[in-house]
């Protein structure tokens, strides 16, 4: 009793580190001995001394769901690495990046505050085996123990720890760790011999099955008001009365219906119990097999179906179907969307993530082991008996068996960003480790290049006799997961080969985007920054070509153009490498940075323009996720980072918000001023990017074609006030061509002149990936978004459309030059049935299509 008076003061602080759980306090202790008499039935019992250790093991199981357990704060008890990477993976996942040093240091209060309850949570098993020996100091000075008695503390303190923490460990090491049998005191009769597995096995059910409304009063909810899963969890567990015993199943039923707003904890209750269903099962397998008395309860009534479990837990005003999705076939799956169905078609995807999880592999090592500095990776591609095998090596940080089952072999798992892979690699995020790839789900994008993948792989630190040999024969069939024969060698590290389905210079091949059929080309095509040296050996190189480290954020913008569109050394590419850097140059001259609000630089571009006009070859702008070409565009010549659209990380948008791309463009009109290349090609050019991102438009910026010439936002007013009707030319079939500007007429194939009173504005329409930041929508006019879902077209939709970019600009100048409204202008054309049409002087090259404005009678 002493104990549990001294226990119950603290099993009650557990509240104030983790209100939103339910109830842990020492009424759930005393519930405990309910269930286990549930679970036991007539067919299990306990003699003094085992019923003495389980109830001190009762009381002490769950005494560390709190920070007065641990004599210091839940950071320290933890230690600090792997505090720091709890830290780093909450990060990640609340915040979708890798927390920096700062935010190591001191992270925010939201993330702090959960890694705090996961930390409790993962370590409170752990915690309750060392509360048997913790003393309490008293305000006089005195050791406060929990077990008082000395004798008793030190007889079977070691075994009540051990049973405490074995209700987190899993059913099968319940077996290897309390096979034996304990014999008595030497002062308790010889037959008071403790089971140590059958006490975990009752103490574990127990636990697990102790669910109903005690453990989530009603009234404790309102006061708590949890949020997220756990509110869920008090409000299925606040309708669950005391189970029962029915034949050898334990029988849960609901204390009344869950309504609709409830079916979210209804189908919570099922799993739950579903849980405790798979646990009763182990546990009775277990005792089965070794020839132990089994318990009395060994599954849980209802829970193989919705509808009977609905019979128990009845349901009001709905009605549950389990149309959760389930994946019954794994290797099927993996067939179905581990290659192109996930990846597309490219396999030098495949080849992209294969060098992203070997670099990080590096990296990891760098980060446990600072003085290890011969990191490097290297990629190879041989012929053998007429296969091709494409190899990725790398001397990393390598991976056990456990790492290669659970982290790589986990289909749709992020290994770098599992707790169960960083606490096997503990100090990663103090090491500074932030990888870059999706270590287990790219792997999968192997089978694009082939069914037949070989992987060797041995942790950094273990012994030759742990490397592990893993081997797909196909996508569709199991793997082989081996030790490696005595005859092989694996070194530190990992090493994949995968034997590829289709030649690289085949049409549809490695190469197949490549022009000079090299691997060479194609890894620096792929990576455009790597912390890792890359050695590539090509086919029979006798040596390999060296990738050094580049880090785009602090090169020169010669050297970032350069490792962007690398130099052709072939002697017949002469005159096109003049030309590139004839372009490397103007680069240099026109690029500017796009940096985020710490000032770090996550672009070196510049605006596209007129080198669309100049080279031989590609010099599409490329946006980088982590690194590694995921994109293309025409929008800008450079880089900007971006973060991946879809799992194959060929389409990316940018990591910068919009008010730094803002100041990136405006940063690129400055500076194509000062270089003097803002002439009235580029201005037509860029006019309508400028606008929509600004929401504005230089005086002295050309955006439209007159007879007259060149129309700026300057001369709107004065161009129109001289006329009393506009022709706005909508487009087809004429289109206004920018070097030199003029007007060209699709159908005839022939430059003409635009009529005095008609204008045309040149429409670039501004792409990818800057259309993520600059939707159409961004700058319309407010006032008439309630024209969004009208299915007529009338003219307050369509100046709604028009409103937010240079067609908007032109109609609001209009209105200031002829004193009207932007009804008087559209009104007519929408009682016109939005017919209007024009000629141009040569009447036979057809109808032009448009608007046709009048100025108002009344106007000034």
């Amino acid at each position: 009793m002493a104990l549990r008076d001294t226990a119950s003061v603290l099993l009650a602080e557990n509240a104030r580190s983790m209100p939103d759980f339910t109830v842990h306090d020492i009424s759930h202790v005393d519930a405990l001995w309910e269930t286990a008499s549930l679970m036991c039935g007539e067919q299990v019992g306990l003699n003094p001394a085992e019923a003495y250790v389980l109830g001190c093991a009762f009381v002490l199981h769950d005494a560390a769901m709190g920070k007065a357990a641990y004599g210091m704060s839940v950071p320290e008890a933890l230690g600090e690495q792997r505090w720091r990477d709890l830290v780093s993976v909450a990060h990640f996942h609340q915040r979708g990046c890798w927390p920096d040093q700062e935010e190591l240091d001191a992270p925010p209060a939201e993330i702090a505050e959960a890694c705090q309850a996961i930390a409790i949570r993962e370590t409170h098993a752990e915690q309750a085996r060392q509360l048997v020996d913790h003393p309490w100091p008293s305000s006089t000075g005195n050791d406060i123990f929990l077990i008082q008695d000395v004798q008793l503390r030190e007889a079977y303190g070691p075994l009540i720890g051990e049973l405490a923490a074995s209700h987190w460990w899993s059913v099968d090491e319940l077996a290897n760790r309390f096979r034996t049998a304990r014999g008595s005191l030497t002062w308790q009769p010889a037959e008071w011999i403790i089971e140590p597995l059958k006490l975990a096995c009752i103490l574990r059910l127990a636990d697990a099955t102790q669910i109903d409304s005690r453990r989530a009063p009603t009234f404790l909810f309102s006061l708590r008001k949890p949020q997220g899963i756990a509110r869920e969890h008090w409000r299925f567990q606040e309708h669950v009365s005391r189970p029962h015993l029915n034949g050898d199943r334990i029988t849960y039923t609901s204390s009344r219906p869950f309504s609709p707003q409830d079916a979210t904890a209804w189908w919570l209750a099922l799993e739950y119990l579903r849980g405790i269903d798979q646990e009763l099962k182990k546990v009775d397998a277990l005792l089965h097999d070794l020839g132990r008395s089994r318990l009395a309860a060994r599954a849980v009534a209802g829970v193989d179906s919705p509808e009977r479990f609905a019979d128990l837990f009845p349901v009001s005003d709905w009605r549950p179907i389990d149309a959760i999705v389930r994946v019954s076939d794994v290797p099927a799956l993996v067939q179905t969307l581990g290659g192109e169905q996930l990846y597309g078609k490219e396999p030098e995807v495949a080849a992209r993530e294969l060098i992203q999880n070997a670099q990080d592999a590096v990296l990891a090592r760098q980060a446990l082991d600072p003085d290890f500095t011969d990191g490097r990776v290297d990629v190879r591609l041989t012929e053998i008996d007429g296969s091709w095998c494409l190899e990725v090596r790398d001397n990393g940080i390598g991976m056990d068996e456990d790492t290669l089952v659970h982290g790589l072999l986990d289909f749709g798992t992020s290994g770098w960003s599992s707790t169960r892979i960083r606490s096997r690699l503990p100090g990663l995020a103090d090491g500074g480790f932030q990888p870059r790839g999706r270590f287990g789900i790219g792997f999968f994008s192997v089978f694009l290049l082939g069914d037949q993948v070989e992987l060797i792989s041995r942790r950094y630190d273990a012994s030759i006799a742990d490397a592990r040999r893993l081997a797909f024969d196909s996508p569709s069939q199991r793997p082989l997961l081996t030790s490696l024969p005595a005859s092989g060698r694996a070194t530190l590290g990992t090493t994949v080969r995968i034997i590829l389905k289709r030649g690289p210079y085949d049409i549809e091949g490695l190469f197949s985007r490549t022009s000079d059929d090299r691997l060479g080309e194609l890894v620096r095509r792929l990576v455009l920054e790597n912390s890792v040296p890359i050695r590539i050996w090509e086919p029979d190189a006798a040596q390999p070509d060296t990738l050094p480290s580049f880090s785009l954020a602090t090169a020169a913008p010669d050297e970032t153009f350069d490792r962007l569109y690398p130099p052709r050394t072939d002697s017949w590419r002469v005159g096109e490498e003049k030309q590139r850097l004839q372009l490397r140059d103007a680069f240099v001259e026109r690029a500017t940075e796009l940096v985020d609000d710490t000032g770090l630089r996550i672009g070196l571009a510049t605006l596209w323009t007129d080198l669309h006009y100049q080279g031989q070859r590609s010099f599409f702008g490329v946006v980088t996720v982590n690194g590694f070409r995921a994109d293309e565009t025409v929008a800008f010549a450079g880089y900007l980072a971006g973060r991946p659209s879809r799992a194959s990380r060929d389409k990316a948008s940018l990591v910068a918000d919009r008010n730094q791309i803002r100041h990136w463009l405006r940063t690129q009109e400055e500076r194509l001023r000062d270089v003097r290349h803002f002439g009235d090609s580029v201005q037509l050019e860029l006019a309508s990017t400028l606008h929509k991102a600004h929401n504005h438009l230089s005086d002295d910026t050309a955006f439209a074609v007159t007879a007259q010439g060149l129309l700026r936002p300057a001369d709107i007013v004065p161009w129109a006030a001289q006329r009393g009707e506009i022709f706005i030319a909508m487009g087809w079939p004429l289109a206004v061509r920018t070097r030199p500007p003029q007007i060209y007429h699709y159908p005839s194939g022939q430059y003409v002149q635009l009529p005095g009173n008609w204008v045309l504005l040149h429409q670039s329409w501004i792409v990818s990936p800057l259309t993520d930041a600059f939707p159409d929508i961004l700058n319309r006019d407010a006032e008439y978004e309630f024209t969004r879902n009208q299915p007529t077209l009338t003219w307050q939709k369509l100046w709604w459309r028009l409103s937010g970019g240079l067609y908007g600009r032109f109609l609001q100048a209009l209105c200031q030059a002829w004193s009207c409204t932007i009804e008087d202008l559209l009104a007519p054309v929408e009682r016109r049935n939005w017919s209007d049409a024009c000629y141009l002087d040569d009447e036979a090259l057809g109808p032009v299509w448009g608007y046709l404005l009048h100025r108002p009678p009344n106007s000034g």
